[in-house]
């Protein structure tokens, strides 16, 4: 449950923040008097969500096994409109004002946060939707308590996200709308670094792009640093929150000030401080959430124990049954030079076999683990992309060369004796 909870709310907080953002800041008018674009950014976030169940259903059925056929394209749309979302928030306060005199600015704005909440929502709510798949484990029934368990955690993390952002647009009050932009266009900011860090890790997963060293440490960091940037998408609104704690504090009537205007101002002080209050338990609360809720799921794993297999004269032998689950199974080796080496082997996509020593370039003997249908490295902890798994670079397996035929995966030890070096 609880895994299904933190993933649920980390992948749904940023686009709800967003659209919150993009509600109080180009909504105008009441009435008859709105802008013909006034349901634009709505149709956006419905595209964004249908699309993403279309497309997590397709990744479930197979008919899509790689994700960066749309990852690609779409990370790259993010960027574009990311950008420009930075330009709208910023001048959110020239578009609306008298906004019928331009209204064109208006319906720009507006189309552009459609777009970008829907390219946001795309990217971010498959990996979301996906986890109700891991709700039944093969073999159980679909109808037990743990199952149920499951899905409230999954339920309950969607909820959190969507009442979080909700709580946020109460702080909407004209007086401190500089704040709230302020607050919005920072949200937009970490939005860029989160999606163009997950660019970078695409290309590099796709072998198109390669670092080393500090620029892909550097990398690493950021890209390890998701929940503490999704954290400070809501942190960002301490701005507003303090702003709107001053205002309520500061609310006074005039002093010849009849009853209405005694109870107009009454009743601001009481919603200013209200809602800054509330926020700030929202924030408090997620942040509790995601903190505990990630160090509990994200405990580092020990590897699990090397298999048996055959291992005669100057090869090593492992049958294609021993492997065909699809599953990480890792094997050891001693070399000549007496160096205890580690090798896994994984049946990809189509049929093929990755085989690759327990350590990569970068992170050294640390190995993998596998976790929710994923290959991890344990020191890293960026999950590699499978079919790349028997290719160079990044933080991919170094790769060890073998066949594949009569129903057996050979290696030769001299391969792997000219690969002890890594685990030194």
């Amino acid at each position: 449950m609880l895994e299904q909870y933190v993933h649920a709310l980390a992948g749904t907080l940023a686009p709800s923040l967003l659209v919150v953002g993009c509600s109080v800041l180009l909504t105008v008018g009441e009435g008859k008097n709105r802008p013909r674009s006034k349901y634009w950014r709505l149709y956006g976030l419905g595209i964004g969500v249908l699309a993403a169940i279309v497309f997590a259903l397709l990744r479930t059925t197979a008919v899509l096994d790689r994700r960066s056929t749309l990852n690609l394209p779409l990370l790259v749309l993010c960027i574009l409109t990311d950008v420009l979302m930075l330009v709208v928030v910023a001048r959110a306060w020239r578009t609306t004002t008298d906004w019928q005199q331009h209204p064109v600015q208006l319906h720009i704005a507006n189309a552009i946060a459609a777009l970008n909440i829907a390219a946001a929502t795309l990217y971010a709510l498959p990996d979301v939707i996906l986890q109700l798949t891991r709700v039944v484990e093969p073999g159980d029934s679909p109808f037990t308590s743990e199952m149920l368990i499951r899905s409230l955690g999954f339920v309950l993390g969607i909820a959190t996200a969507v009442l979080a952002a909700v709580t946020v647009y109460t702080l909407r009050t004209v007086q401190i709308r500089r704040w709230f932009t302020i607050a919005a266009w920072c949200v937009v900011a970490i939005n860029v670094v989160l999606h163009f860090t997950e660019l970078i890790v695409l290309l590099m997963n796709m072998l198109i792009l390669r670092l080393h060293g500090a620029p892909f440490r550097a990398l690493i960091s950021v890209h390890n640093a998701t929940i503490p940037l999704t954290l400070a998408q809501l942190a960002v609104f301490v701005l507003p929150i303090l702003a709107s704690l001053v205002l309520g504090f500061k609310a006074k009537a005039p002093s010849q000030a009849n009853q209405a205007q005694v109870r107009q101002t009454s009743a601001l002080r009481r919603h200013a401080i209200s809602s800054a209050l509330w926020v700030c338990v929202a924030l408090i609360a997620v942040s509790i959430a995601l903190t505990v809720g990630v160090s509990q799921t994200r405990k580092v794993p020990t590897l699990s124990e090397p298999e048996e297999y055959s291992l005669q004269a100057d090869t090593a032998t492992i049958t294609f049954e021993q492997v065909a689950d699809g599953h990480l199974h890792r094997f050891a080796y001693k070399a000549k030079d007496g160096t205890a080496m580690r090798f896994i082997v994984i049946k990809k996509n189509g049929g093929a076999y990755g085989v690759a020593l327990d350590a990569c370039e970068t992170c050294g003997d640390a190995g993998y683990y596998e976790k929710g249908g994923k290959i991890i490295c344990k020191r890293c902890d960026v999950a590699i992309n499978l079919a790349t798994i028997g290719f160079k670079g990044g933080c991919n397996p170094i790769p060890v060369p073998y066949t594949a035929s009569g129903g057996h995966i050979t290696i030769h030890t001299a391969d792997l004796d000219a690969l002890s070096s890594h685990f030194k």
